[in-house]
């Protein structure tokens, strides 16, 4: 049998199945979040099924977390994505003790406890300033992939300083940047600075080693460095970070009482 976990965040749908034997990841896979979340969703899980040889009859639950978790068709339950990310990093970093979250539109902070449940969180959803929009406005702007910006972001010795605390500005604040002369390194490195600074922000005095990254923005390259800088302590970035939060979905599925 398997267990499922969905995901249905602001920017992507992921998908994470666990094998009932052994709770191990059988496979996983996201896919660009679109005005259909439940079509999406499940397509995904139909393919990644496929994938493995099975289908919708050997899943005996599935759980759905992220801001359209209440539209997936076919869960059993849902669990917010605070618990579920929680509980996925738990089961990836056991001696985790506080997780830093950036995703497509929010980032959140968890404080854990050792067995794994969420003591405290904050989570800031008011500005896209802080979370991975901003990378992919800044991207686009300078016509480069997201992935390339940790290359670019390394090669920079001044990083600009960013002071627009609202997406909107700091895009104008980016342009000003540029068009006086600003090197696009020293811009990126200024907005994942930024960013950084932000989240270190929302943590205030609260953080409690071991950290681990996790979300979306974790797998771009330069990120955890300034995050560490800014909360002036070591950052270990999460195996699988775009998926945490889909499998503790998974693994809560796995659970009698996943709530």
């Amino acid at each position: 049998m398997i267990f499922a976990g969905v995901d249905a965040g602001s920017r992507s749908i992921k998908v994470v199945l666990l094998d009932a034997q052994d709770r191990s990841i059988a496979v996983m896979g996201s896919r660009p979040q679109g005005v259909h979340s439940d079509g999406l969703a499940a397509s995904l899980l139909d393919d990644l099924l496929t994938q493995i040889g099975r289908s919708r009859t050997d899943v005996a639950r599935t759980v759905a977390t992220g801001y359209a978790r209440n539209i997936i068709e076919g869960a059993d339950s849902t669990v917010t994505e605070i618990t579920c990310h929680g509980c996925g990093v738990h089961h990836l970093v056991p001696e985790a003790r506080t997780v830093v979250e950036i995703g497509g539109q929010d980032s959140k902070l968890l404080k854990l406890a050792p067995n794994g449940s969420v003591q405290d969180f904050a989570m800031n959803d008011r500005c896209a300033a802080g979370t991975g929009r901003f990378l992919e406005v800044v991207a686009d702007r300078l016509g480069v992939e997201l992935a390339d910006l940790g290359e670019l972001a390394a090669k920079s010795a001044k990083p600009a300083v960013i002071s627009s605390m609202c997406i909107v500005f700091a895009e104008t604040e980016i342009i000003g940047l540029l068009s006086s002369g600003a090197a696009a390194e020293d811009v990126v490195a200024g907005i994942q600075n930024s960013i950084a600074t932000r989240v270190a922000s929302m943590i205030g005095r609260r953080i409690v080693a071991p950290v681990v990254f996790t979300g979306g923005v974790a797998m771009v390259p330069g990120m955890e460095r300034a995050l560490a800088k800014a909360i002036d302590c070591p950052v270990t970035v999460a195996p699988h970070p775009m998926f945490t939060g889909a499998l503790g979905a998974a693994i809560l599925a796995s659970r009698s009482d996943p709530a």
